[in-house]
């Protein structure tokens, strides 16, 4: 179908249209996420998509579409500077739209999910395609896309305390592993914040769990090279900026977890130690 069609339906406000079966829409749809338009991948293929899930369109058939995405994330995966990326990193969005709807309805097995739940995590962990916005193609965020897909697992009723715990340490051995050469510049670290306080407000983790997963990542972020021959700060920025973020989000969010006051003394802490030379008490 010409994207003109397209173009009518999202005149209509993206109305089903009964002229083609849902099938052959969907299967042109989910080819069109991993276009290198953005008006066609995210203009067009993802706003539909999200509206039909949100309208209950797909609710007899969202295992399979789930399914249909989940498999998108290994499209190329292991490949960086493609436009596999976009198929991946737009699948992701696809398959958080069908965890919300599952929370919002209670639609599918918890088998399930947890099983979308292990295959976004191997996804996530695997990307080595890091760009954020491509010149002349749009926006491939990755990470970021990523990061919402582990919001919406996190808010799953079939989830409890240690599947949130095991969410986390995905987010943070993402920021741990991501080369130190290709800076997560886009707003990924918010993004990755923000998926880490919908874990973290469902109220299922204590500071037993919270303590070491932040002082994990405060290590890498103290962790400066010895030697003169390479810059400390490209193994050190990323967890810092990341435990920053964390900051941010925990005093400035509404709706705070349980943990804020305990988890927010920790967060400091860590920073406090990433940044010793700055906040040393003045001497006389």
């Amino acid at each position: 179908m010409s994207l003109g069609y397209w173009n009518q339906v999202q005149a209509t406000g993206f109305e089903v249209p009964s002229d083609r079966p849902l099938d052959d829409l969907t299967a042109e749809l989910t080819t069109m996420l991993g276009s290198t338009r953005a008006e066609v991948r995210d203009g067009t293929a993802y706003p539909a998509l999200a509206t039909w899930i949100d309208n209950g369109v797909y609710d007899d058939l969202l295992a399979g579409l789930g399914d249909g995405m989940v498999a998108g994330l290994a499209v190329g995966l292991g490949e960086s500077g493609t436009d596999t990326v976009f198929r991946r990193s737009f699948s992701a969005l696809i398959v958080a739209e069908c965890l919300e709807r599952d929370t919002a309805h209670r639609l599918l097995p918890a088998a399930r999910i947890l099983d979308w739940g292990d295959r976004i995590a191997v996804w996530f962990l695997a990307e080595r395609d890091t760009r954020g916005f491509v010149p002349g193609k749009g926006w491939a965020h990755a990470v970021a896309h990523g990061a919402d897909a582990i919001g919406a697992l996190a808010e799953s009723p079939h989830l409890g305390g240690p599947e949130h715990e095991v969410l986390l340490d995905v987010l943070a051995e993402r920021v741990l592993r991501q080369p130190a050469d290709e800076p997560l510049a886009s707003g990924e670290l918010d993004r990755m914040a923000h998926a880490a306080m919908r874990v973290l407000r469902r109220d299922t983790l204590g500071s037993d769990a919270l303590e070491p997963w932040v002082h994990r990542i405060a290590a890498a972020g103290n962790a400066f090279g010895k030697g003169g021959d390479s810059d400390p700060f490209l193994t050190t920025a990323m967890p810092q900026a990341y435990l920053r973020a964390l900051f941010v989000h925990l005093s400035l969010a509404p709706d705070p977890p349980e943990v804020r006051s305990d988890l927010l003394l920790t967060v400091i802490e860590a920073l406090r130690l990433t940044n010793v030379h700055y906040l040393q008490a003045p001497t006389h």
